[in-house]
């Protein structure tokens, strides 16, 4: 149920339908009744600018008409004019401080909106102790009290915030909103409204500045339809986005993905059930590995009028969604939703969470359990008692986007970007960002990529590289140790290995992944085969790059290789010869209990005698200890 919603239509004017039924008010003058009158029946026939006008005049009649000034404050609160509002709210209580006990109920709603919680509190606190409060009332004055109390303090605790306008290049003097950035900072794409309809547009950073932005795709902007509330996958190739009343849709706002080809965009598709519905389906958000959709709805089993939700893309397609659960969800609403790609930080918009009035910003982070935990407020000013939302990360989580009409920009909503304080921030994120390309001829590669939690032996990313370029982007969570594979049919894979355990900040992953066809002698360095030092068990973390290599061998099923081991300079001779056979042993043997034919595989050590780096640094040492395997033949 939409609580506020709905206290809003039924505290709108009962004092004044009380007013209307007594045979005397508050005044004996009869003009200022006339106007009064007057006043009432342009509201009887929606004329509220009129029945404003002859609310005033019958207050310049008597100043002391209560009826008149309480039909002119509901009049202000009804168009949101929120500080006169608050001014004659406050004249009717002076005049009589019983007239009417929802007077105090919506002085304070106002007041909360104008960002006058100390007199919002007293206010509420004097409603709260009259009896036979409807359960609804009581309910709401509760909340507002609640956003009152929180609100004084947190202005007395303030958080860092200095927003700045990123230019002319993306603002202008229309609206823009709803910005999304690439995991490299290098694309950003979002709304603008030109004459009420809204379209994409996107810019691209250039030698640490945005370009003059552009009209993204006439694939997926239209003339007749409005386009918005976006969400872009890590490496800019998948657009999720909110498409309202299309033919091709199921109900009011449905949602929508266009997958990137070349320069230009695909055609866009509906999710259809269960994602979408006959109801309200908008605002998405994808996560790192783009199998997990967030979004907010409005169907049946939430907590409220819009609740967040997320559906995960199976082998069947998006599953049924569930909701997000109370620890995000209230009786009111949460908009805005954005899942950071470290997977576990949510940041989203809502009314119905302590917050400075209207709709707030918040955080919410997932336990060790996968449990969401009860959000935190991003705090004032980075809050006001205006709405927020909209907000989105930087990949590496330290700063963040946001638009505002608010803050002198160059004309209604412009895009800002603002430091987060480090307490605010999700866990510290980096990507890799590589190209696949031919050994020999250079040219671009579409390949499959995998990205694997050596942990737990589970994949977190698993796409293809653009078929045009060659190129692929993933994030990386720090405090974890990831495989890289680079796999397509008549080529030798490629492995990579990134150790974010006690991460700091520093340059992302950047590589070139040289893939070289299944020819005799070419070779493959193992980047993710684990020993402890001067062991030859294999450790648990080896297992996945085990599996590519069984499925290697699989696929191409008349390749024998040669598995060997290398050691670095570091010890005796006949001791480093002795491991390095030790451990190709241990890899050989790990394969045919696999049902690897022993006669497809041998395995040599070769101690230290065939370098790939100088000896003189740990680095350069590390390197040297290595498997690696060779085609001996196809």
């Amino acid at each position: 149920m939409k609580i506020a919603v709905l206290l809003v239509l039924a505290l709108c004017l009962p004092a004044l339908l009380g007013a209307q039924q007594q045979t005397r008010y508050s005044s004996s003058n009869k003009e200022a009744v006339k106007y009064f009158a007057t006043a009432y029946q342009n509201l009887d026939e929606h004329l509220y600018d009129e029945a404003i006008q002859n609310s005033l005049k019958a207050i310049s009649e008597d100043s002391k008409f209560i009826e008149a000034r309480l039909l002119l404050a509901d009049l202000y609160r009804m168009k949101r004019m929120y500080k006169p509002a608050v001014e004659q709210y406050a004249k009717v209580i002076s005049l009589s401080p019983e007239f009417n006990r929802g007077v105090y109920l919506k002085a304070a709603e106002m007041e909360i909106h104008d960002a006058g919680y100390a007199q919002a509190q007293q206010h509420l606190e004097k409603y709260l102790t009259y009896p036979d409060i409807s359960p609804q009332n009581n309910t709401y004055a509760k909340k507002m009290l609640a956003d009152a109390k929180f609100s004084i303090q947190a202005m007395t605790h303030p958080v860092p915030f200095k927003p700045i306008n990123i230019g002319p290049e993306i603002n202008t003097a229309n609206d823009e909103y709803l910005p999304v950035a690439t995991a490299d900072e290098g694309t950003l794409i979002f709304t603008r409204k030109i004459n009420n309809n809204e379209d994409f547009y996107k810019s691209e950073m250039i030698n640490g500045k945005w370009n003059t932005a552009t009209y993204l795709s006439n694939q997926i902007n239209t003339e007749k339809y409005n386009e918005g509330a976006q969400s872009i996958s890590q490496d800019g190739k998948y657009l999720f986005f909110t498409g309202c009343n299309r033919p091709d849709g199921l109900g009011r706002c449905d949602i929508y993905i266009a997958q990137k080809r070349g320069n230009d965009w695909g055609k866009p598709v509906d999710l259809n059930p269960p994602v979408n519905t006959s109801g309200w389906e908008s605002q998405p958000s994808i996560n790192a590995d783009g199998r997990t959709l967030y979004f907010v709805s409005n169907r049946k089993g939430g907590y409220g009028g819009y609740d967040i939700w997320k559906s995960t893309l199976g082998e069947k397609g998006w599953g049924e969604p569930e909701n997000l659960g109370p620890n995000i969800n209230t009786p009111y609403n949460e908009l805005s939703p954005f899942i950071h790609p470290d997977d576990s930080t949510l940041y989203f918009s809502s009314d119905g969470w302590p917050g400075l009035g209207s709709k707030d910003l918040f955080v919410s982070r997932m336990d060790k359990d996968g449990k969401w935990q009860k959000p935190e407020n991003l705090g004032y000013p980075i809050n006001t008692s205006g709405d927020e939302g909209g907000l989105s990360l930087t990949a590496a989580g330290d700063y963040a986007f946001f638009s505002s009409d608010n803050l002198k920009g160059l004309g209604g909503y412009d895009i800002y970007k603002f430091e987060l304080p480090v307490k605010l921030r999700p866990h510290l994120v980096t990507y890799v960002k590589g190209f696949v390309k031919d050994v020999k001829t250079k040219a671009p590669l579409e390949a499959a990529i995998e990205i694997i939690d050596l942990e737990s032996n589970l994949p977190v990313y698993q796409d293809y590289s653009d078929d045009e370029q060659g190129d692929f982007l993933a994030t990386l969570t720090s405090g974890k140790n990831y495989a890289l594979n680079i796999s397509k049919s008549g080529y030798l894979f490629y492995s990579e290995n990134f150790s974010l355990k006690n991460y700091k900040i520093k340059s992302p992953f950047n590589i070139v992944a040289l893939l070289s066809p299944i020819e005799i002698g070419n070779k493959v360095i193992l980047k993710n085969i684990f020993f402890d030092t001067n062991k030859f068990d294999l450790e648990k973390e080896s297992k996945a790059e085990l599996a590519k290599l069984i499925e290697f061998l699989g696929v191409n099923s008349t390749t024998r290789i040669e598995i060997s081991g290398h050691t670095d300079n570091t010890g005796n001779h006949q001791g480093n010869q002795t491991l390095s056979e030790n451990r190709a042993k241990s890899v050989y043997q790990y394969l045919v209990s696999k049902g690897i034919a022993p006669t497809r595989l041998i395995y040599k050590g070769y101690g230290e005698t065939q370098p790939i780096a100088s000896n003189t640094t740990e680095e350069d040492r590390a390197k040297n200890r290595r498997t690696e395997f060779m085609i001996i033949t196809k």
